[in-house]
């Protein structure tokens, strides 16, 4: 292969990589863009942040319960131990402590956002429906009875709700790799969490179309960055103290624009 070759390859290739920063990056901004939307609008506003605080209460009472019970809990992980020495002891359950409450905060982030939306549910609805009105409304909507959307937001979530917990445990046990467990695992953890974020905050709007779960997840990996620039930018104000709280209405209109781009339909005003 001659130079001229390697050169062509090595253009092609970073000139993909720079369109997906620019697109990863264009999706991290659809967060900001809910923001503003939610802020000018208050009716957005008190419609997102009721089912929030209910959720964000639900999910600190069992924060500190944990917190409270760290040392039962993490010695109950941790029973291979019981006939290590004293200091070895305590330092592979302090290490599990952390990595509990670590793994306790990845999940927390992931099934908020499922849990918040249940409860919410007509709530986030309504904020999404008035994203899409501002954007030329949806010429093929489809009329779904209220006690169907509940229960097909109800299944969808606890689909997601499983896929979380289903690599939040590989991602637990990674945590107690030196190195590793600091430096990679939070990374993996931002990544996958985002990708989920994105299916979740997305489901209102394509469930309008008719659309279910399977139908988002393909649609989405159609611009794979543009989707998890979005989703971890989501992940990470989730992260805040209260994040999730105030931030949820502004996911939820991030998510609507987010579903209206990938489907190829107007996001800016006339």
């Amino acid at each position: 292969m001659g130079d001229t070759q390697l050169q062509s390859m090595a253009g092609r290739g970073a000139a993909a990589t720079g369109g997906a920063v620019r697109r990863f990056a264009t999706g991290a901004g659809l967060l900001g863009r809910g923001l503003v939307l939610v802020l000018r609008n208050p009716r957005m506003l008190g419609l997102g942040l009721l089912p929030a605080v209910i959720a964000g209460l639900l999910y600190v009472a069992v924060l500190i319960a944990l917190i409270a019970f760290i040392s039962e809990v993490s010695a109950g992980v941790t029973w291979f131990a019981d006939d290590w020495s004293t200091a070895w002891r305590d330092l592979i359950r302090i290490v599990a402590g952390a990595a509990l409450i670590g793994l306790s905060g990845l999940v927390g982030v992931l099934t908020f956002t499922a849990v918040t939306l249940l409860i919410g549910d007509p709530f986030y609805e309504k904020i999404s429906g008035l994203v899409e009105a501002r954007y030329g409304g949806v010429p093929d909507e489809v009329e779904v009875p209220l006690a169907r959307s509940l229960a097909r937001s109800l299944v969808d979530s606890l689909r997601l709700i499983g896929l979380s917990v289903l690599f939040g445990i590989p991602l637990f046990l990674a945590g107690f790799i030196p190195v590793v467990g600091q430096t990679v695992v939070p990374v993996v953890g931002g990544a996958i969490g985002g990708w989920l974020l994105a299916v979740e905050l997305t489901g209102v709007p394509f469930q309008r179309r008719g659309r279910r779960l399977r139908h988002r997840r393909a649609v989405l990996r159609g611009d794979r960055p543009l989707a998890l620039g979005f989703g971890v930018a989501v992940f990470a104000c989730f992260l805040l103290p209260l994040g999730a709280v105030l931030l949820m209405p502004a996911a939820v209109a991030g998510g609507t624009l987010l579903s209206r781009k990938v489907l190829g339909l107007p996001i800016d005003t006339a």
